[in-house]
């Protein structure tokens, strides 16, 4: 049967499918506006099953405040051509939208909302993976709930952002830079007490290795000096063969700083002192809290000196964050 212009831009309007999608639904449903419509739809599942492996570094992440519940979620894509299109941006917007109306405990619950127009979150995310051929996925979702939010998202690229919770209302600027802050220096936890066992301990284990491992070459580069050998010309093997081949070395230094890195290493590490390795490494996880706990960090938006704790109790001595959220397409 013949397919009129007319009816392909219907089924366009209907869909928002491409022009030729739609011509090639109504050829195959014999001009059935429903069939065309099913099919098209079930072209966007083909599309998703096929790219599933691909990965969505692009997207959008948005937030919505309810109240004192709010939402950050993520719609991700492949590229940024796709990110910046509206219909891209909108469908983000919408899927927002239904989160904070719905306010889902859960991604999965996310995926069931009912969109305005009907559809699942799930199913409209399939329908736009269809019409653009390009995988789109929900990349992060998380709720909050707060006596008083503060939300940022960066304007420039749109790929990243936070919601703040606070104990009680303060000033709207202040509220803003701490998400700015949460934002930009993603801290782990908001205190020390309650940063992740594994994380801290994955760091304390680290922390020990890092400091064995300078002890050892404190030790190998002070036998090397005091044996008229330059610790830089022979910090490795390929250094060593180099240098030597260069006259910066005898063949009998190269030698004898083999020897003495091996023996000296082994002496040491046999005898390192434990409390000192210990001591060195708490002090270590100490400036990991300064540097990665939301309290203990320098408030960027000021003038660095204070920490945010400091900052916080210079506009309200009893405000604290009580929970964040972060996310960024960009790690």
């Amino acid at each position: 049967m013949e397919i009129k212009a007319a009816d392909v831009m219907k089924l366009r309007q209907m869909t928002g499918a491409g022009m030729m999608d739609c011509k090639k639904a109504l050829v195959e449903a014999e001009g059935d506006y429903n069939r065309a419509q099913e099919i098209i739809r079930e072209k966007g599942k083909m599309v998703a099953a096929k790219r599933t492996d691909r990965e969505t570094t692009e997207g959008a992440v948005v937030a919505r405040v309810d109240g004192d519940k709010a939402i950050l979620l993520s719609l991700g894509c492949e590229t940024d051509f796709v990110s910046r299109n509206e219909e891209f941006q909108a469908l983000a917007a919408k899927i927002a939208d239904a989160a904070i109306a719905a306010k889902p405990a859960d991604m999965e619950a996310l995926k069931a909302c009912k969109m305005e127009d009907g559809q699942t979150v799930e199913e409209a995310i399939t329908a736009q993976t269809g019409k653009t051929g390009e995988k789109h996925a929900l990349a992060f979702y998380a709720l909050i709930e707060a006596p008083y939010i503060a939300v940022y998202i960066h304007k420039i690229t749109g790929k990243l952002g936070a919601v703040v919770g606070f104990n009680k209302e303060i000033p709207a600027d202040a509220a803003k830079g701490l998400a700015m802050q949460v934002a930009s220096m993603a801290p782990v936890s908001i205190a020390a007490e309650d940063c992740p066992k594994d994380v801290v301990e994955k760091e304390y284990q680290m922390a020990i290795e890092k400091t064995k491992e300078e002890q050892i070459q404190k030790a190998v580069d002070a036998a090397l000096k005091k044996a008229g050998i330059n610790p830089a010309h022979v910090d490795s093997e390929d250094h060593i063969e180099s240098n030597t081949a260069k006259g910066w070395l005898t063949p009998e230094q190269a030698q004898q700083a083999r020897e003495i890195k091996k023996t000296v290493a082994e002496q040491k590490a046999a005898n390192l002192p434990e409390q000192m390795i210990q001591n060195i490494a708490n002090g270590r996880i100490q400036k990991f809290y300064k540097e990665n706990t939301l309290e203990e960090q320098a408030y960027q938006m000021g003038d660095g000196k204070q920490s945010v704790k400091e900052y916080l109790k210079g506009i309200d001595a009893e405000a604290k964050v009580v929970v964040f959220k972060r996310f960024t397409l960009s790690e």
